[in-house]
């Protein structure tokens, strides 16, 4: 028989990870009420603003509150849904208000896609399958282009480029190495020769 774990308790899926595993306490709702559960509420809400990147206790209260907002189901928040929530903008470990703030987005965005994804699978109604395919294909291309404006917001713009074949006519000069090119100027790394090809 399997047991599904309950609400208070969270075990590690990945065992083998180096990782390790940022403590970082958990939300619960509360007579519609945030509750950081934490013995010492301070450390509390400085430990989980740490984990999903906000600055301050305004930033902290602010994402929780719109986390809370987006985890409603059928029109009540849903403490399930919000733990989710907040476990995986953990994940995704924000290192400043942009992140977060994207991250809390990308969360949001994929939460709506799965309930699209849901009502799409329970319902036999062909034009509510068209319009929730349309909703779902914008939700997924949506969440795609956050990935992607995380990543390069991480890697601050720059991108690599691999040249796979190079040609050097007679009388030309290459040289060969790893290069890193940052807005129009390209420099080699030390150490690199040039190669020139006789005429």
């Amino acid at each position: 028989m399997t047991t599904l774990p309950t609400l208070t308790e969270t075990t590690p899926i990945a065992a083998n990870d180096p990782t390790p595993i940022i403590a970082s306490p958990k939300v619960k709702l509360r007579r519609r009420r945030i509750v950081i559960d934490h013995p010492d509420p301070h450390t509390g809400e400085k430990l989980l603003a740490e984990a999903i990147g906000a600055v301050d206790r305004d930033a902290l209260h602010g994402l929780l509150g719109q986390l809370v907002k987006a985890s409603v189901v059928a029109r009540k928040p849903d403490q399930g849904n919000l733990s989710f929530m907040v476990s995986m903008l953990k994940s995704i470990a924000p290192k400043d208000s942009l992140e977060a703030m994207l991250s809390a987005q990308m969360v949001g965005i994929h939460v709506a896609s799965m309930r699209c994804a849901c009502r799409l699978a329970c319902t036999d109604d062909v034009p509510q399958q068209e319009s929730l395919t349309r909703a779902l294909t914008r939700l997924a291309r949506t969440y795609a282009a956050q990935m992607e404006a995380l990543s390069r917001h991480r890697s601050n713009g720059t991108c690599a480029i691999t040249v796979q074949n190079l040609s050097v006519q007679d009388g030309g000069k290459a040289v060969v190495g790893h290069f890193t090119q940052h807005a129009n100027l390209i420099t080699a790394q030390p150490g690199l020769a040039d190669a020139t090809v006789p005429a």
